[in-house]
């Protein structure tokens, strides 16, 4: 199987997802104190309640990991299925770039702008599926 540019943004999405998830965690623990780099290796009981910015981290990589999933299973449904569209790989795009201006915005806490962004990645996931849905009529 060939990698595709499809399947790239997958892998690179899968990155992004990895490095917010992993900094978010790092940020709840406070790793950068010596107390809080001994929460962070060890299994953060003792993790307290986040403050404004450390619950937005964690929701923003929540969110992230939520939509890899669904972005994931269509772009790998389309690759696997060998649906050559161009909108697959547009759409792909559209959701690897709306998620990485969805980050700074997030953890800046810019609510509309917030889920104007999201929106834009979910439009993408539909690009993805709408050309999924015209291959499977054709």
């Amino acid at each position: 199987m060939t990698v595709t540019k499809t399947l790239m943004i997958v892998a690179e999405s899968t990155v992004v997802t990895w490095l917010l998830l992993v900094v978010a965690s790092l940020i709840r623990a406070r790793a950068w104190t010596p107390a809080g780099l001994m929460v962070a290796f060890g299994n953060r009981e003792q993790l307290g309640e986040p403050d404004a910015f450390t619950g937005r981290c964690d929701r923003a990589a929540k969110n992230m990991l939520e939509n890899l999933v669904l972005f994931a299973a269509l772009a790998l449904t389309a690759s696997v299925a060998g649906i050559t569209d161009p909108q697959v790989e547009l759409g792909a795009r559209v959701f690897f770039w709306a998620r990485v201006v969805y980050i700074p915005v997030y953890l800046a806490g810019i609510p509309f702008l917030r889920t104007f962004v999201w929106l834009v990645g979910v439009i993408g996931m539909a690009m993805i599926f709408g050309a999924i849905l015209a291959a499977a009529t054709a």
